[in-house]
C-alpha cells in the first residue's frame, strides 16, 4: 500500500480534483439549463483547485523524469559530465521551488493578516495559496527523489 501510494499519490490526488471539478462544471451546466442562474461559487472553486492540480502534476512530472530537458544531448556526453549537468539542473529546480515556497508562505502571512476573503464563498483566501508551499515542499522532494534514481543509473564517475 505504501509502494504504490508512493508511486500513484500525485496521479490519484489529480484524478480525484479533476472527477470533483468535472462534476462541478457538470451541475452548474445543468443548473444553468434548467434554471437559468449560475452556480458562480464553481468557478471559484474550480480555478481555485487548478493551482493545487498544476502543482501536483509538475510533482508527478519530476517524479516520472518526464519533464522538458536536453536528455538527447546529455546522454551523449561522458558520465562524469552527465551526473554534473544532472545535479547542476536538479539543484536549480529545487531553488527555483524553494524560493516558490518561501514567497508563497509570505502571500499567506499577508493573507491571514488582512484577512483577505474570497469572492463568491468568502472563505479564507489562504487556503487556496497553501497549494503553492505544499506543492513546493512535494515538488523538491519529487526532485531529490529522481535525481538520486538518475544519478544511480548513470553510476560512479
Amino acid at each position: 500500500m505504501w509502494r504504490w501510494l508512493n508511486d500513484n499519490f500525485e496521479e490519484a490526488v489529480c484524478a480525484g480534483l479533476l472527477l470533483f471539478m468535472a462534476t462541478l462544471a457538470f451541475v452548474n451546466i445543468l443548473a444553468r439549463y434548467f434554471t437559468n442562474f449560475s452556480l458562480a461559487f464553481s468557478e471559484e472553486i474550480e480555478v481555485s483547485l487548478l493551482v493545487y492540480l498544476t502543482m501536483l502534476g509538475t510533482a508527478a512530472g519530476f517524479k516520472r523524469g518526464i519533464h522538458l530537458g536536453l536528455i538527447f544531448l546529455v546522454n551523449r556526453l561522458p558520465r562524469p559530465v552527465q551526473r554534473w549537468l544532472r545535479a547542476g539542473s536538479a539543484v536549480l529546480a529545487c531553488g527555483l521551488f524553494l524560493a516558490l515556497l518561501w514567497f508563497s508562505v509570505r502571500q499567506i502571512q499577508d493573507e491571514v493578516a488582512v484577512a483577505t476573503t474570497s469572492e463568491a464563498l468568502a472563505i479564507p483566501q489562504w487556503w487556496y495559496t497553501l497549494g503553492l508551499p505544499l506543492g513546493s515542499i512535494l515538488i523538491v522532494a519529487r526532485i531529490v527523489q529522481a535525481t538520486r534514481r538518475a544519478l544511480r543509473r548513470v553510476g560512479p564517475s
